[in-house]
């Protein structure tokens, strides 16, 4: 038995502080001790949110608005590499100026000046914010000669291709620069990681020391300056779009996630800083349990423990006390917590770079809160003493990480490169224990997590047509991700099935096996684990993506399959046949193509099974259409049975539904009590889909007026959740009972779908987040879904609440999503899911899609 950890006891957090180069300011009252991570609570939509307030302010600064591809960073050519980059005209409302912080717009001025300086440094434009703006990536190290480079990037792609191969390299033993990344900002009101990041590029390129010499002549750092501008702007936690960045990982639907993806696939850091605030005293990871079961987990903790500790000697040494400065003592949560604080979910950015290779892998929380209320509320020169601790606490932790990867250069490398060679090997992991990561005291049977890996996956691309568009997706996800991906050559059998030409295997011999695994494995039940968890705990996009993807466990002999390695998925777009096509609705895509359709005022019918009949006439149309998307139009003879519409959506949702609408292509207009109270125009409106930021019962007379003649004039209502649930009951449209599951739950369940217009084709799996079933349903209210009997859930945490009740054995086979009409004669669908979670489930998004579109006809 391990050390024994002292129980978690306070739940919360938040969120900023910021300060340049600003000596502190004399210390007042100290502030109270800042509280840990909350339980997970369902992100809110509508103006006032914070995707809102984001929104808002973003529109006074931001060029021209969108979502353009990240340019690719180089790998050719020396260092430095000097960008001159455009300065943004400058913003007196950007929010980090309150606290004596660098502004957005004063980055690009800062950073042409650092490069000039020093050939030390050099800039690049990792990619483009939601709204926009540039990212800044900075590389700090000894100037290269461009076959100096071409060399660093051949033992690089060593190291991932032929790991076993690199560890007897002498070149890389000896020459190989470690690669350190540190990421700040990625919560836009959490600032000073920025601030101190631009204050060790200077220190660095202007150092004139042997040991910084050495640092450089040794490593390659490489720093994300802001990974959110937009929110730094704003000063709030979300990006333009309204998303939590560090929530993006795995799915990467915003381009800031998916430009950080991009670093850590082309420079492969072996070490990684996440700068967040606020916790008092300064948190430090390696975490609490559950720890992802994916990673080489002792080769992580070995190095991430060392590492902590260094990092937290550098806080200590800086000088701040409770009393004097109200800074409590670091907390390093493997040591100091029992749970709590996780690893599990890849979502987080420092536990996904584990997946790329870092063997010490970082959040740090700096201690002082500055943002939120205490940003409205406090005094100036408070905030600015508060910004100009954390900048300093920010800094001695990147230097005692630059201080680590130095003095351990030899073992880092060797160990991201044994991650590498037990994937490409299979080999098994090694659980960890105090003989296995020496050093690391407190290790005990609560900090075993393993998995077993499985030999391959297949990823069928012939399994109906709806599996393979979303076969190409997942397919080209994987690509995106540095999985090695095949597609096979000629029909093939495996473990005792037959595969057709054509489909994709994933070799789970390779070298980032739990990047792969994590992306399509069902998962785990981790309820009996611990006792809450922080955010998802369950995800899958074997189960929720809409492909079909085979597990194959055991294989004599090798794979042995006729195959080509594929940099993207081959074109699903196809239209065949004559006269009339059809369009199965099953995937979002094809809800996209639908919607254009109509928009360009084709004539579609719904078909019996819910997909969309288009006419001949049309043809032209369609095979543009599924050239853009990858999406089949088939011929049929079947007649529809009623007219789809262009359906305008008034949306109350979270800034994550409100984003898989429009990438399903629905016109949305955001709604709130707030925006119907001020008076709202229903006639731009088809139908109402209501998930969170609408009490119907908060409406003044006027809005409640307002909307019940909508309602009245039969237009329809999509619910989702608790929110949307209460709704349906207090504007008494659907006599169906919900029953809350324990609020705390979220993760990947069984599902049977009745199919019909709403499920048809829907996988057999969903996704649910403070689960919902309904009872005592009135007479012609239809289940659409009901939870798996048994024991429903596939992966993630969901007990019983204290009382015994709302767990899943409750919910087994409940009705999760029913459908009606209503009193005021309109279609109403209720869910009790969680089908557009984050952009997540794509696989999932069909059903709101085909609820919306049947609810406005």
């Amino acid at each position: 038995m391990g050390i024994p950890r002292p129980v978690l006891l306070t739940t919360a957090v938040g969120a900023v502080a910021g300060a340049l180069l600003l000596a502190p300011l004399p210390a007042t009252a100290a502030p109270a001790r800042d509280a840990q991570r909350p339980h997970p609570v369902r992100e809110s939509g509508g103006p006032g949110t914070t995707a809102a307030a984001s929104a808002a302010a973003l529109q006074k600064t931001a060029g021209t608005v969108g979502t353009p591809a990240p340019p690719a960073l180089r790998k050719d050519g020396g260092y430095p590499r000097r960008t001159v980059l455009d300065a943004p005209p400058e913003n007196p409302a950007d929010k980090a100026i309150k606290l004596g912080l660098a502004p957005y717009h004063s980055l690009a001025p800062r950073l042409n000046a650092l490069q000039k300086l020093s050939d030390r440094v050099s800039v690049e434009v990792a990619g483009r914010s939601a709204a926009g703006h540039e990212l800044y990536l900075v590389t700090v190290t000894a100037p290269e000669s461009s076959h100096e480079s071409r060399e660093q990037e051949r033992m690089r792609a060593l190291i991932e291709d032929s790991p076993a191969a690199a560890a007897r390299d002498r070149r890389i033993k000896s020459s190989y620069k470690t690669p350190v990344f540190i990421n700040n900002n990625i919560h836009g009101n959490e600032w000073e990681g920025t601030d101190a990041a631009l204050k060790l590029i200077e220190e660095l390129a202007k150092a004139k020391d042997g040991r910084t010499a050495g640092l450089l002549a040794k490593n390659r750092i490489y720093l994300n300056v802001t990974a959110n501008p937009d929110g730094r702007i704003a000063g709030t936690r979300a990006n333009g779009n309204g998303f939590d960045l560090n929530r993006d990982f795995i799915t990467a639907s915003q381009p800031e996630s998916q430009a950080i993806r991009q670093i850590a696939v082309d420079k492969q850091p072996a070490v990684m800083l996440d700068l967040h605030g606020y916790v008092n005293g300064t948190l430090i990871e390696p975490t609490t349990p559950p720890h992802g079961e994916n990673y080489e987990y002792d080769l992580f903790l070995k190095n991430s423990y060392a590492n902590a500790l260094g990092m937290e000697k550098a806080v200590n040494d800086l000088g701040y006390t409770p009393a004097k400065d109200g800074v409590q003592p670091p907390v390093i949560p493997f040591r100091d917590q029992q749970e709590g604080w996780d690893d599990w979910p890849p979502i987080f950015t420092p536990q996904y770079m584990a997946f790329q290779g870092a063997v010490a892998s970082h959040t740090v929380e700096f201690p002082m809160r500055v943002n939120n209320n205490d940003y409205n509320n406090l005094p100036v020169e408070e905030l600015r003493r508060r910004s100009a601790i954390n900048t300093d606490i920010a800094g001695a932790v990147m230097r005692a990480t630059l201080d680590y990867t130095l003095d351990h250069r030899t073992s880092v490398i060797a160990d991201q490169i044994e991650t590498f060679r037990r994937g490409v090997a299979g080999e098994a992991q090694r659980p960890v224990s105090e003989e296995t990561v020496p050093g690391v005291p407190g290790i005990g049977p609560e900090d075993v997590y393993t998995t077993s890996f499985p030999r391959a996956y297949v990823i069928p691309a012939g399994d109906g047509q709806r599996s393979a568009t979303a076969a190409a997706r997942l397919v080209d996800h994987l690509v995106a991700n540095d999985v090695r991906v095949e597609r096979a050559r000629a029909g093939f059998r495996l473990a005792g099935r037959s595969y057709p030409a054509g489909s994709y295997v994933v070799d789970m011999h390779q070298a980032k096996r739990g990047v792969a695994n994590v992306i399509l494995d069902e998962g785990r039940d981790i309820s009996a684990d611990v006792s809450t968890m922080y955010d998802i705990s369950g995800w899958s996009l074997g189960l929720l993506w809409g492909a079909s993807v085979d597990k194959v466990q055991k294989v004599s002999g090798g794979l042995h399959i006729p195959a080509r390695p594929v940099q993207a998925a081959s074109p699903t777009g196809a239209v065949t046949g004559q006269g009339d096509l059809r369009l199965r609705l099953d995937d979002p895509k094809e809800l996209a193509a639908l919607n254009s359709l109509l928009t360009q005022g084709v004539k579609v019918q719904r078909a019996a099974d819910g997909s969309a009949i288009v006419p001949a006439s049309a043809g032209r149309q369609a095979a543009v259409l599924a050239d853009r998307y990858g999406v089949a139009f088939t011929a049929t003879k079947e007649k529809g049975s009623g007219a789809l519409a262009r359906t305008r959506v008034a949306a109350a949702v979270t800034p994550g539904e409100q984003f898989a609408l429009r990438e399903m292509g629905f016109e949305v207009l955001p709604v709130s009590t707030a925006t119907l109270n001020a008076g709202f125009d229903w006639s731009k409106a088809d139908v109402l889909y209501v998930s969170s930021g609408l009490q119907y019962g908060a409406l003044n007379p006027a809005a409640r007026s307002a909307l019940d003649g909508f309602l009245s004039g039969g237009a329809g209502v999509v619910t989702l959740g608790s929110t949307g649930a209460a709704f349906n009951t207090a504007a008494g449209l659907l006599a169906a009972k919900p029953v809350a599951g324990n609020g705390d739950a979220n993760g990947v369940v069984r599902v049977t779908n009745a199919g019909g217009p709403i499920t048809g084709g829907a996988p057999a799996h969903t996704f649910v987040y403070s689960p919902l079933w309904f009872t005592d349903l009135a007479p012609g209210v239809r289940v659409e879904q009901s939870y798996g009997t048994g024991s429903p859930l596939v992966s993630g945490h969901w007990r019983p609440k204290e009382d015994g009740t709302g767990g899943p054995s409750d919910a087994a086979g409940r009705a999760s999503v029913v459908s009606g009409t209503s009193a005021k004669g309109g279609s109403v669908v209720l869910f009790g899911t969680e089908p557009l979670f984050r952009d997540h489930p794509k696989g999932l998004f069909s059903q709101v899609g085909r609820a919306l579109l049947g609810a406005s006809g």
